[in-house]
């Protein structure tokens, strides 16, 4: 069976010598690789791989990729390995004959990848990152892990700052170019509305000739997204206009009924995820399904059988004495519209008290202190008791009526076992918050709480 990378595949990717050795996958975790795969010892935020490459080897790794000076071997010497990394995903994306989706937007990337991952793998081998891969090292790892008998690649594109994405756009070369939605997440960063809309429009730079621009309908930048785009444009949404609409949506504790028209067609489906939020990424999906000129009915089957993922609205029982509570976890990540979806779901809970745990969202700039007040509504109809920790989300806390308030910490670490000793059976609680406010501390607290 041939490899992922020949080593003439790897000597042409990079432009470097022919090393001896051929890679079976690609990995910059030391901790991750599996034997044979490629280690690219990139250097970062989180340290230098450089440091880890003895220890690649040793965990059975075929050779490593540096640029710094390294002892042993064998080595794939490369200028830069960050450079290196692109090489070998413009190489694998060079050689994909199948089609590729790519997705940004300010809220349901990855949610949107994995329907997505689903919904593709009814037609053909469907290539996906595991992970939420999505930054400059993220997207080149997924388009140099895609398989050669791939039939469809579905890649996650984000930023943090403006100008981030069309390079990583021009490197994926989607045929279908999804934007989930236009939000607020990062606009400390941006500055404004608008100027998110902009950056995430730059997503069609990397448009294959023939591809397509899907946009949600449901934003006020709307215009500002058509006005930065190239190409033929679909509009995805609510509204009649909607090339692909959303009819109806009736949800319950732990998944939704949906009907959508796509391309002229009604599709009924069960969708194992509440919220209208994740029925508006199945729509996306959709959108992007009929845009390969797939069927949209075969597509829409899976989905029934779709959880949230980890971090992001997985659903975990947790055994307490005297019965069970049930926890959301939507703690990867968080914008105001994404809290205010995550709540929603937590109102359709049959719970003894519904309890929201919130740390601050982050990279808001000036915007930050109105937008965490601006929850104060949206909490106080959905939850019984709201725990915060964060010195934005003090302000929340601040703003929601007394008879709600259960505690406030300066940080996730002091909260977690104020919540968990607070937890008792009967209870549904959702834990939310951006990643920097490190809200998996509280669910890890919650899991010790456990009774085993």
């Amino acid at each position: 069976m041939t490899p992922l990378f020949t080593a003439q595949d790897l000597a042409d990717a990079t432009g470097a010598a022919r090393p001896a050795f051929a890679a079976e996958g690609v990995a910059i975790d030391s901790r991750a690789l599996a034997p044979g795969d490629l280690f690219v010892a990139l250097r970062g935020e989180n340290g230098d791989g450089h440091a880890f490459v003895a220890d690649a080897l040793a965990r059975g790794a075929a050779g490593a990729m540096v640029h710094a000076p390294c002892a042993g071997g064998p080595l794939l010497r490369v200028p830069d390995t960050l450079q290196g990394l692109n090489a070998l995903g413009a190489f694998a994306r060079a050689r994909f004959t199948g089609r590729l989706v790519a997705v940004t937007g300010s809220v349901g990337k990855t949610t949107t990848k994995e329907m997505l991952r689903a919904m593709l793998g009814a037609f053909g081998a469907t290539h996906a990152a595991a992970a939420s891969h999505n930054n400059q090292w993220g997207v080149p790892l997924t388009l140099a892990r895609t398989p050669r008998a791939a039939a469809f690649a579905v890649a996650e594109i984000g930023m943090n700052h403006a100008g981030e994405i069309a390079p990583l756009a021009r490197l994926a070369r989607p045929h279908v170019a999804l934007i989930t939605a236009i939000a607020p997440a990062h606009i400390g960063h941006l500055g404004s509305i608008e100027a998110i809309a902009a950056e995430k429009a730059t997503l069609a730079a990397g448009l294959e000739p023939g591809g397509v621009v899907l946009l949600p309908g449901d934003t006020e930048t709307l215009p500002v997204l058509r006005a930065h785009v190239h190409g033929a444009v679909r509009v995805f949404g609510r509204g009649a206009a909607a090339d692909a609409q959303l009819r109806a949506c009736v949800c319950d504790a732990e998944g939704s009924h949906v009907t959508a028209r796509v391309a002229g067609r009604t599709v009924r489906f069960r969708l194992g995820a509440p919220g209208e939020h994740m029925a508006m990424n199945a729509l996306a999906a959709l959108a992007a399904i009929d845009a390969l000129g797939l069927d949209v009915a075969r597509a829409a089957a899976p989905l029934e059988h779709f959880a949230p993922l980890g971090g992001r609205g997985a659903r975990q029982q947790i055994t307490l004495a005297g019965g069970e509570a049930l926890l959301l976890d939507e703690s990867y990540n968080a914008s105001a519209a994404s809290v205010r979806a995550a709540l929603a779901v937590l109102a359709l809970q049959p719970a003894r008290r519904r309890i929201a745990v919130l740390g601050d969202m982050l990279e808001l700039g000036e915007a930050g202190p109105a937008e965490h007040a601006g929850l104060a509504s949206a909490v106080a109809s959905s939850a019984d008791l709201l725990f915060t920790c964060g010195s934005l989300m003090q302000t929340l806390h601040d703003q929601v009526p007394e008879r709600i308030r259960g505690a406030h910490a300066d940080d996730s670490a002091a909260l977690a076992p104020v919540v968990a000793a607070a937890l008792r059976a009967g209870d549904a609680v959702l834990v939310k918050g951006s990643l920097g406010s490190r809200m998996r501390r509280v669910v890890e607290a919650l899991g010790r709480e456990a009774v085993h």
